[in-house]
C-alpha cells in the first residue's frame, strides 16, 4: 500500500475561509489527554491503545466504524462527581448522552442517580436495576402511558415541564393511589452561550414554564394544590456545552428569588433545587472546561450565597452530568476510505462512517479532533476535512483538521470525545448500520451494544 504523500492540500488552514485553525500542532502523533480517554496511550510500534488493547487489533476484531468506551474512565468520572457534591446534593447522570443497560449498572455500583427522558429510557434502567427512586423522569410531552409506568415504578422524581403536565400528572398518581414527587422546569431567561439548538433556558423555546409574567409561580400554586402531587423544588436547566459559570450564576440567583416568593406566598420552604446539567467537555485542545470539584464548590457558593440573602435554607442541591462523564471516555474509530485532495484547499479523507454514527457536526457544526491511530507518521502535516460515506454534501465528521500527508486507504484514524450523544443519535440513514460500541477494562473488551446487522434492519421491514 502506497505510502506516498499526497501532491495537494494546503499545509496551514489559514487559507481555508472557514477554518477554525491558523497553523498545524508542532506533533502529530501526540494524542492530547485533554480530548483521550484516560488509558489511551501509543504503544512502541506508535499504535494507539486503550486499556493496553492495540486499536488495530481492536478493530480487527470488532470491525469499523465502532465506539470504544473507556470503562475504567467512565467509573472514575462517576466517582469524582460523586466525591465532589458529597453525600448533601445529588448527582443524576443525564441519559440521553448515552444509555444502555451496562451503564446503568456501572452507574448503580458507582453511587449515581439516573436522568431519563423517554419510556425507551426508563425501561432500559428498570430492565438493568437501577432503584426507580433514584430516577429523574424528564421531558416536555411525556404521554399518559410514559407518566403511568413512572408512577406505577415509583421514580424519585418527574419534572413537570408545562401546565398540561401538572394536571396530567397528578391525574395518573390520583388513579394509581399515589402521590407522586415532582419539580417544576422553569425558563430563567439566561443565554448560555452555546448553539440555538442546546441553548435551553431563553423563553423562546418548548422547554420549561417561564418565570416571566409570574407563569412559574402559577404553575407553583396549582401543583400545590392538587392531592396526587408532592411539589419537592424547581429545576432549572439553562444549555449544554458549558464553559462560563456566569448562566449558572443568574439562574441560581432567578430560581432562588422564585423559592423565596414561594415561602411568602404560600408558606413553604421547598427543600430542593436543581440546576441542571450541560458544563462542557474538551472536544479540541483549544476547550478548557471545569473539574467536578471545580463546579461543584462554584455552584454550592452560588447557591448558599443567595439563599442567605433571601432569608432562606439552603436547598438540597441537584445536578445533572451526561456529556461531562461519558462524553471524553469513548472515540470512534474509523477505517480510510478515499483521499480525495484539492489543490489549494484541503484533502478530503472519507472514512467507513459519517453522519449515521456522528450527527453532531452537521447538526451543531460541532468541532472535533482526529489523529492517525495505527502507526506513527514523520510526514508532514495535511490539512483535512474527514468526511463520511453518505450521499449528503454535509456528512462531515471533522469539519477542519490536520492529518499526515502520507495518510492512506486502509489507515485507522480515530475521533475522540463521542461518548455522549453519538451513538444515542445514531440513524440508519443510507440504510446504515449502526455501530457496536464496545466496553475496555484492565486489558480486556466486551460488547455492550452490539453491532446492527442486515438481519436487523429487515426484521423491522414488514413491507
Amino acid at each position: 500500500m502506497s505510502r506516498s504523500a499526497h501532491p495537494a492540500g494546503p499545509r496551514h488552514a489559514d487559507v481555508l475561509p472557514e477554518g477554525h485553525y491558523t497553523a498545524p500542532p508542532a506533533d502529530l502523533n501526540t494524542l492530547d489527554p485533554k480530548v483521550w480517554a484516560r488509558t489511551v496511550a501509543r504503544d512502541e510500534q506508535g499504535v494507539a491503545t486503550l486499556g493496553g488493547l492495540r486499536v488495530t487489533d481492536l478493530a480487527e476484531e470488532f470491525g469499523t466504524p465502532a465506539y470504544f468506551l473507556d470503562e475504567t474512565d467512565f467509573r472514575a468520572r462517576c466517582r469524582a462527581w460523586a466525591e465532589a457534591f458529597g453525600p448533601d446534593a445529588d448527582v443524576f447522570y443525564a441519559g440521553k448522552a448515552f444509555l444502555s443497560r451496562a451503564i446503568v449498572r456501572w452507574l448503580h455500583e458507582e453511587g449515581l442517580n439516573l436522568d431519563v427522558c423517554s419510556g425507551g429510557e426508563l425501561a432500559t434502567a428498570l430492565s438493568a436495576g437501577m432503584p426507580a427512586e433514584r430516577i429523574a423522569f424528564h421531558g416536555n410531552n411525556k404521554s399518559e402511558e410514559e407518566i403511568r409506568r413512572a408512577v406505577e415504578a415509583g421514580v424519585g422524581r418527574i419534572v413537570l415541564d408545562s401546565f398540561q403536565e401538572i394536571v396530567r400528572v397528578a391525574h395518573v398518581a390520583q388513579s394509581l393511589g399515589k402521590r407522586q414527587r415532582v419539580q417544576i422546569r422553569v425558563t430563567v431567561g439566561v443565554e448560555a452561550h452555546t448553539h440555538e439548538f442546546i441553548a435551553t433556558a431563553h423563553e423562546d423555546q418548548k422547554f420549561g414554564i417561564a418565570l416571566a409574567g409570574g407563569q412559574a409561580a402559577e404553575a407553583v400554586r396549582r401543583a400545590l394544590k392538587l392531592d396526587g402531587l408532592e411539589l419537592i423544588g424547581i429545576h432549572s436547566h439553562i444549555g449544554s456545552q458549558i464553559f462560563d459559570m456566569a448562566g449558572f450564576e443568574v439562574s441560581a440567583r432567578r430560581v432562588v428569588q422564585l423559592l423565596a416568593e414561594v415561602r411568602d406566598e404560600h408558606g413553604v420552604e421547598l427543600p430542593e433545587i436543581d440546576l441542571g446539567g450541560g458544563l462542557g467537555i474538551a472536544y479540541t485542545s483549544e476547550d478548557d472546561p471545569r473539574e467536578p470539584h471545580e463546579i461543584a464548590k462554584a455552584l454550592g457558593e452560588i447557591v448558599t450565597r443567595e439563599c442567605e440573602a433571601a432569608g432562606l435554607r439552603t436547598p438540597r442541591i441537584s445536578v445533572e452530568p451526561g456529556r461531562a462523564i461519558v462524553g471524553p471516555t469513548a472515540f470512534t474509530l474509523y477505517r480510510v476510505g478515499t483521499i480525495k485532495p484539492l489543490d489549494g484547499l484541503r484533502t478530503y479523507v472519507s472514512v467507513d462512517g459519517g453522519m449515521s454514527d456522528n450527527i453532531r457536526t452537521a447538526l451543531y457544526d460541532a468541532e472535533y479532533s482526529v489523529s492517525l491511530v495505527s502507526r506513527v507518521s514523520d510526514a508532514e502535516p495535511m490539512l483535512s476535512r474527514v468526511v463520511g460515506k453518505h450521499c449528503e454534501s454535509g456528512d462531515i465528521v471533522v469539519r477542519d483538521a490536520f492529518l499526515p500527508a502520507d495518510l492512506a486507504p486502509g489507515d485507522l484514524i480515530a475521533v475522540p470525545a463521542t461518548g455522549a450523544y453519538c451513538r444515542s443519535m445514531a440513524s440508519n440513514y443510507n440504510h446504515a448500520l449502526r455501530p457496536p460500541v464496545v466496553a475496555v477494562r484492565d486489558g480486556e473488551a466486551r460488547v455492550i451494544v452490539r453491532r446492527e446487522t442486515e438481519e436487523d434492519l429487515l426484521r423491522l421491514d414488514v413491507g
